[in-house]
């Protein structure tokens, strides 16, 4: 095993990064290289957690300033996020 600095990481991956140069929705390009370079690090023998965003998909503050009632528009966007974490999921 290499040396690490860290050997238990948590990595927060933006849905806009997710998302690729379209801007919006999921790029199956994007989840492939991000789901290589993970399992690449985890080769090392660190451990990680992911955050995934959904702001590729819905943001909560963008349907609250359109009238929604905005902890309605906030569930949309942790769908958003269960829908961005499934992409990855199912990459690595």
């Amino acid at each position: 095993m290499s040396q690490v600095k860290y050997h238990r990481i948590i990595l927060k991956i933006s849905g806009e990064a997710l998302a690729g140069e379209k801007g919006t929705g999921i790029d199956p390009t994007v989840i492939k290289k991000l789901a290589h370079e993970i399992k690449l690090v985890h080769d090392m023998g660190v451990q990680i957690g992911v955050v995934c965003g959904g702001g590729n998909m819905w943001r909560g503050e963008t349907g609250a300033k359109l009238g929604m009632e905005r902890a309605q528009a906030d569930y949309m966007g942790m769908l958003a996020t269960i829908m961005n974490g499934l992409a990855l999921q199912d990459g690595l």
